[in-house]
């Protein structure tokens, strides 16, 4: 359904089509963002080419390049309460702690908005991981997202 939705727009370059299924099984579609998105995030560090340089060359007509995924990656949102712990921990040194202890490297992104508010995107943080279980639980663990 998306790839026919960009079709009949006649889109150049990214579109993000978020849909919704519901229990009874209809598909609805919920968002349309012609232009790199946040679900898009993660190509930032874990693919070959990410979702801006394909967008660049899309719309230049330039050819597009691999989009192989590198390396595993689990991405996360930082929302306006996510902002005080996650620079609480970068602080105290938390990147290194995380890459030491787990073997995950942390690429923090932050979009340099004036004021936090709750549920407000602040950033991002792209989790590079050799075990996505494991990211995830550190996630669920930390006292950045709880």
């Amino acid at each position: 359904m998306a790839v026919r939705i960009a079709e009949a727009l006649n889109v150049v370059g990214l579109i993000a089509v978020e849909m919704f299924l519901t229990a009874d099984g209809k598909l609805y579609v919920n968002e349309l963002a012609p232009r790199p998105h946040n679900s898009g995030h993660y190509t930032m560090e874990a693919c070959r080419t990410s979702q801006f340089e394909q967008h660049i060359r899309a719309i230049c007509n330039l050819p597009l390049t691999s989009t192989e995924l590198l390396t595993p990656v689990v991405m996360v949102n930082v929302l306006g309460e996510h902002l005080e712990p996650l620079m609480a921990w970068l602080a105290a040194g938390g990147e290194a702690e995380l890459e030491r202890e787990y073997g995950i490297t942390a690429k923090v992104h932050l979009y340099g908005k004036a004021e936090a508010k709750p549920k407000r995107k602040m950033g991002h943080v792209n989790l590079l991981t050799p075990d996505v279980e494991r990211a995830l639980v550190w996630i669920e663990r930390s006292t950045i997202w709880s």
